[in-house]
């Protein structure tokens, strides 16, 4: 194998060389998984549709559904295979079916999904929660396409159980951006602020990101997860939708970045996840968040454009 630059800080090691303590600490459907003091803060190892049932009812603030988008993709060996829109939407129907008793009546849903799948799913959605909106963020990394546009795009219901009562932060979920053509109202700034590093604005969050950035090699939440979610994306949905203290339920969790994420926001998580690699991968990064709790691209309570990160270390100082 070859050795990685010193610059490379993936997350990709094997199973025969896990970290101390990380094997140790995964749950599987051999554990007691009935009660919530069992699951809580914990990665469980195992099928889905096999463990949601064995999880107590009515314990989720908030759930984060990443599940395999309807396409031929392999994922450490277990293939997902294309399916037919009506097959793929009663696979949707199958895990909302087991995901909906372990939610509060106040929780919210996120639902991701590339734009075929996401058309597929809609319906489904709808007929089991109310749609509050569909959020599409700019995923800049992609294949171009000789005879079709490049998909550098994919969406993510915002989904409650109930119409009228569910979290929804606004201003925690603020993005900073810099201000070129400052407006001013009697020689004073309105509506931004000034720093030695700048001016700025902190904007209302709409429903397009494109702050984003895939995670690569040089950064720490990297894995060798072939579909990983920034930690970033995640942030701004935990913040949002859900309070400190909280608990996030994820099925779908691959390399943990949820978990991650939750646990860095001062949440508590379960996860499930198929793959005995990826778990321990995201075991090993919930054991690197007791110590950095850092998330790229958010800092001082707001998020900030993409390929910032100079600026914010400037303001951040003052």
């Amino acid at each position: 194998m070859m050795a990685k630059s010193a610059r490379n800080k993936t997350i990709d090691f094997d199973l025969d060389h896990a970290p101390a303590g990380v094997l140790e600490q995964m749950l599987t459907a051999g554990d007691d998984l009935t009660s919530r003091d069992a699951v809580l803060d914990h990665s469980i190892n195992g099928d889905s549709f096999k463990i949601l049932p064995q999880l107590p009812d009515g314990f989720a603030d908030l759930a984060l559904i990443d599940p395999p988008y309807n396409l031929d993709k392999r994922y450490d060996g277990l293939k997902f295979k294309h399916l037919n829109d009506h097959d793929y939407q009663t696979y949707t129907q199958r895990w909302i079916d087991l995901v909906k008793p372990k939610l509060k009546p106040t929780a919210s849903i996120y639902v991701f999904a590339d734009w075929q799948t996401s058309i597929a799913i809609a319906p489904i959605l709808a007929q089991n929660f109310t749609i509050k909106n569909r959020i599409t963020w700019q995923r800049e990394k992609g294949r171009g396409a000789k005879t079709n546009w490049k998909n550098g795009m994919e969406d993510i219901w915002f989904l409650t159980q109930d119409d009228k009562e569910y979290t929804f932060n606004v201003d925690q979920v603020k993005q900073r951006r810099q201000v070129i053509a400052p407006y001013r109202e009697n020689g004073k700034a309105k509506d931004w602020q000034e720093s030695a590093a700048g001016r700025f604005r902190d904007t209302m969050p709409s429903n397009f990101w494109d702050d984003i950035s895939i995670p690569y090699w040089s950064m720490a939440e990297n894995t060798g997860h072939p579909t990983q979610k920034p930690e970033k994306l995640l942030a701004k949905v935990i913040l949002a939708s859900s309070n400190p203290g909280d608990v996030i339920l994820d099925p779908f969790a691959g390399a943990g970045s949820s978990l991650v994420t939750a646990k860095k926001l001062n949440r508590h998580f379960v996860g499930v996840e198929q793959s005995k690699l990826y778990t321990a991968w995201g075991i090993y990064r919930l054991q690197l968040a007791d110590q950095d709790k850092t998330i790229q691209g958010y800092a001082d309570g707001v998020f900030w454009e993409r390929n910032t990160g100079a600026l914010q270390r400037r303001i951040s100082k003052k």
